[in-house]
């Protein structure tokens, strides 16, 4: 079941009627009982690997803030992170690390007669894992109580609108809201309609109908002239960024009607300064998780900061795919910190000129636009070919201008609203536009999705991690 689809509408209008008549308890064990549909939908066969996961971290958080002799409180600790990764690295990795162990073993003429599983991948499992995980991390440090409600728990790790991608809640923020009574009113209800809408409208209008463009082309990128592959390149860049970003809109929006606050994942981070800016626009839930448990543990700022900063990189790409090509992507986008860092220092200007800001947002979108050839690619093979071709094929044909102003038209009504957004300084200013203004772009927005979209389009791109 996903957000753009009829069954989900048909869930939702029955999932709300009954949450507005619910007591909070009522409230807590119905969205409970929905969440688990919600994934039982996808795949019910999972939902056991879901519910095992937050029972073990669930008596783990009990039993670590019951212990006061710290060795036991640690091997508690260990006892959660190490079924939360075994459950992640077995569903998601195995195959993967199975394979490559025997290509290497296979180059160095030995057959060690290893095969994969063929293992389908949870959804989700990568979100609510380290959701889940998180918990357990926190109590240990005294960060906030266990919580006794088994129930409550459930609903933190499974509430439906972030189960399966997002944003990674910590429980030291939601726990707190699912423990507490919350209000439905108007303007939660319309801020929320609109976050949800707009989310639709990023995901169906821009993402859904850049990923036919992006497909063609990096299923044989060695075929496309090097500026069609450059196409593909700001093509993807736009797509994911309107795909992941616009679920998470629907997420916050879906929250916000039931009185929830889900905090923002993505800060119009194609407007960042710099790499550093950018991690901390892009994907924000994801960025502080690997701060706060790998690398400030590794030793952050304080020592080896370069080194610490490649190693968290390079496991936040894993983190992303079991593929070398992730990996690549990781460590590439940690190197650009490591530069960036050894250049700029202490010299970054705090109030600098308009085209000195404007000039350094170009550079930073445009390196992340190049480092996303890595993240697309099936294999460090077509990387190799879409850089050949970049490098050696220059031929301009009617396909690459057509593919080019189809990814201008679609990519430039969002950057106009983000462009507004950013110049207020408010990610709701177009929310708070005059009535008629309002009128007149929810229109246009609601015959975008419904004439122009691609409502039957792929699923969410980060359904896969």
């Amino acid at each position: 079941m996903v957000f753009n689809s009829l069954e989900f509408a048909v869930f939702l209008a029955i999932v709300f009627p009954l949450y507005l008549v619910l007591p909070r308890r009522g409230q807590n064990l119905m969205l409970l009982a929905a969440s688990y549909v919600f994934y039982g939908m996808w795949d019910w066969r999972f939902l056991g690997l879901l519910i095992a996961s937050t029972a073990i971290d669930f008596l783990c958080g009990l039993a670590i803030d019951r212990e006061q002799r710290e060795a036991h409180r640690r091997r508690w600790l260990w006892l959660s992170v190490a079924v939360n990764l075994s459950f992640l690295g077995f569903f998601k990795y195995f195959d993967f690390f199975a394979e490559s162990l025997q290509r290497l073993l296979a180059a160095l003429g030995i057959d060690a007669g290893l095969s994969t599983l063929g293992i389908y991948l949870p959804v989700g499992i990568s979100f609510y894992t380290f959701q889940s995980m998180s918990y357990t991390i926190d109590v240990y440090r005294r960060q906030l109580p266990a919580t006794r409600h088994p129930l409550d728990f459930a609903l933190y790790v499974a509430f439906f609108p972030q189960l399966v991608a997002g944003p990674i809640l910590r429980a030291s923020y939601f726990m707190a809201q699912i423990l507490s009574p919350r209000r439905v009113t108007m303007e939660g209800v319309s801020e929320g309609a609109w976050l949800i809408f707009f989310g639709l409208f990023k995901k169906v209008f821009i993402a859904d109908n850049l990923a036919p463009i992006v497909e063609r082309i990096y299923a044989a990128p060695g075929e496309f002239s090097g500026p069609h592959v450059i196409i593909g390149i700001y093509a993807f860049a736009w797509q994911i960024y309107c795909d992941f970003s616009g679920y998470s809109d629907i997420a916050r929006g879906l929250g916000k009607i039931m009185g929830f606050d889900i905090r923002l994942n993505f800060n119009l981070p194609y407007f960042a300064r710099d790499p550093t800016d950018f991690w901390n626009r892009w994907h924000i839930s994801l960025s502080l998780w690997l701060r706060d448990y790998l690398f400030n543990p590794l030793g952050g700022n304080r020592r080896r900061t370069l080194r610490n900063l490649v190693i968290t990189m390079g496991l936040g790409g894993l983190w992303h795919g079991a593929a070398w090509h992730f990996v690549a992507w990781g460590l590439f986008c940690g190197s650009v910190l490591v530069v960036y860092r050894l250049v700029q220092g202490e010299r970054r200007v705090k109030d600098p000129s308009r085209r000195r800001l404007v000039t350094e947002m170009i550079i930073n979108f445009n390196w992340f636009c190049l480092s996303l050839i890595l993240f697309r690619v099936a294999s460090l093979g077509d990387f190799g070919l879409a850089m050949r071709q970049i490098a050696t094929d220059w031929a301009f044909t009617w396909p690459v201008v057509r593919d080019g102003l189809l990814v201008f038209a679609y990519a430039l009504p969002l950057f106009v609203m983000e462009l507004f957004m950013f110049r207020t300084g408010d990610h709701m200013a177009v929310w708070r536009l005059p009535g008629w203004a309002r009128v007149l772009l929810y229109t246009a927005m609601y015959f975008a999705i419904t004439l122009g979209g691609a409502l039957y389009g792929p699923q969410f791109y980060y359904f896969q991690f």
